[in-house]
């Protein structure tokens, strides 16, 4: 009886670690709103059962998680060293580029280079005897990481995180038209007028034009560098680096339906905005909690994001700022990171504030933000309005898109900062139709089958099993473009009417030849 016993528990014990996978999660970029998504993917992956190496610039420390193996690359932050341009005041001073798609992917490039000259990767790398069943990716101006999927002969599926943009799309589908979809870098919000489509369309003929000329060329280089040597060691073939960037088994977005303005998307396209929210969200620290439950006029959630920072506003805007909301009777959070002297009673500075769980709170009234996609994403989830301060990438186009929805009221970054934040706040307040629409939006995005991690956990273990999930793949990958414009059936066809014309022309020749010898004869 005891021998079946052991039977039975081994055989059930084979079971549950059958479905367990070991999978990479690559978040080469030293930014912390990022890593928060690659957090994510780690936090549901290893809550289903799996083994997962991370590699981050921001691992956490006293893990103990046996299942969970963290590649340090966090000196990667030294792309930022000496590098005090990149602040709010500089960019309302216009100092920095804002949106320079160039700097941006040389930016990304240089930041997965780091990453593969980092020790601690090039053990990873160069150890024969590590494999793994998916590599799941940030995406983010470069597609050199895809090397990773073929170093361990394994699906490849990014993780981006933005939506449904057409830079991204193109990998496993194609671009989508630019007569009706903004490019991640635009402000434009549907319906465009002829001027709008015409800076989409030059979007991306410009994003095109540098990838090709500049950026191709070092990622091809860079694969063939780090990637080449260690596929053709372990015995096989290297594939080629064009074939390899548009070889990915998935795509997951971070945005959702609820957002509204999204273009089609293949069956490898997953939206899972929101995956990385958790639920429920996690108890207020005590002097916070206090503070949210007894504002009687409840509370106003000001934060501009984990990578731009309040304390780097001209002071005069700081100061203009902290004047203003100590005229409010409401109660104000604001994530700044310094010490700020003398301020009103009703305003609270933290250096870094529990954001979803402030959000989650009854008496959160609004929430002032930069307007990233994290942010925007559990505004919508804990139906929240929104007023925007938009700064850099696709905060613009999140803001429009937010304020078209009705939402979000938008201001813009300059000087006039504290008096334009006041006339929105007053407006916020007076209309509670931000907050209604807020909630109403908030509906939508909880009305699907699964919760957006469950989903992702799915997708993943989906794609291991059917051996990199070809059937989800789009058919537009092997058509060339000329098929899909047709150009070799218009080809055809002035063909077929020149030689029309020709034999028209010779006929009709011929016939006005021998009418002329009858005239003369």
């Amino acid at each position: 009886m005891k021998m079946n016993m052991h039977i039975v528990l081994y055989v059930l014990g084979a079971i549950c670690c059958s479905g367990a996978y070991k999978i990479l999660v690559v978040y080469p970029l030293p930014i912390r709103s990022l890593n928060i998504l690659g957090e994510g993917y780690v936090r549901h992956l290893l809550k289903a059962g799996h083994e997962v190496t991370f590699i981050t610039a921001f691992p956490k420390k006293n893990e103990n998680n046996k299942n969970l193996r963290q590649i340090d690359i966090s000196s990667n932050a030294q792309i930022f060293a000496g590098d005090n341009t990149f602040t709010i005041k500089h960019v309302m001073n216009g100092e920095v580029p804002v949106n320079d798609v160039k700097m941006l992917q040389e930016f990304s490039l240089a930041c997965s280079t780091m990453t593969f000259e980092h020790e601690n990767v090039k053990k990873l790398m160069e150890d024969p005897t590590q494999h793994f069943d998916a590599v799941v990716v940030d995406l983010y101006e470069t597609e050199v990481h895809a090397g990773f999927a073929a170093l361990y002969n394994c699906p490849m599926i990014w993780s981006y995180s933005m939506g449904a943009h057409w830079l991204v799309l193109r990998l496993i589908d194609e671009p989508t038209n630019p007569a009706y979809t903004a490019d991640y870098l635009s402000s434009n919000v549907l319906p465009f007028s002829f001027k709008q489509r015409v800076e989409e369309l030059w979007a991306q003929v410009n994003w095109c034009w540098i990838k090709w000329t500049n950026t191709t060329p070092k990622e091809r280089a860079a694969y063939e560098k780090y990637f080449k040597p260690l596929i053709e060691k372990r015995g096989r073939v290297a594939p080629d680096y064009e074939e390899l960037v548009y070889n990915a088994s998935l795509i997951f977005g971070n945005e959702h339906y609820a957002f509204g303005n999204l273009p089609r998307t293949p069956q490898n396209f997953k939206f899972i905005g929101g995956y990385h929210i958790e639920t429920p969200a996690k108890p207020l620290p005590e002097d916070l909690q206090t503070l949210m439950d007894n504002a009687k006029h409840g509370v106003i959630y000001f934060s501009m994001g984990s990578t731009w920072s309040s304390k780097d506003m001209p002071k005069s805007v700081i100061e203009g700022l902290v004047k203003m909301f100590g005229k409010l009777k409401q109660n104000v959070i604001w994530k700044f990171e310094a010490d700020l002297p003398n301020v009103p009673k009703n305003l609270k500075i933290m250096k870094w504030a529990p954001q979803p769980s402030i959000l989650a709170h009854p008496n959160c009234l609004f929430f002032i933000s930069h307007g990233g996609l994290l942010s925007s994403s559990e505004a919508i989830h804990y139906g929240v309005p929104i007023i925007g301060i938009p700064i850099f990438f696709d905060q613009f186009v999140n803001i429009n898109k937010a304020t078209a929805k009705g939402y979000a009221v938008k201001v813009t970054l300059n000087y006039d900062l504290p008096k334009n934040l006041e006339e929105a706040i007053q407006v916020m307040l007076a209309d509670p139709k931000y907050r209604q629409k807020a909630k109403e939006l908030s509906a939508i995005y909880h009305d699907r089958p699964l919760s957006p991690g469950d989903e992702m956990v799915h997708w993943v273990s989906h794609v291991i099993r059917t051996a990199g999930a070809p059937h989800l793949r789009s058919p537009a990958l092997h058509v060339p473009w000329y098929q899909k414009m047709y150009l070799d059936l218009a080809a055809g066809v002035i063909l077929a009417l020149a030689v029309v014309v020709v034999i028209a022309k010779r006929v009709f020749g011929m016939r006005k030849k021998e009418a002329m010898k009858e005239k003369k004869n």
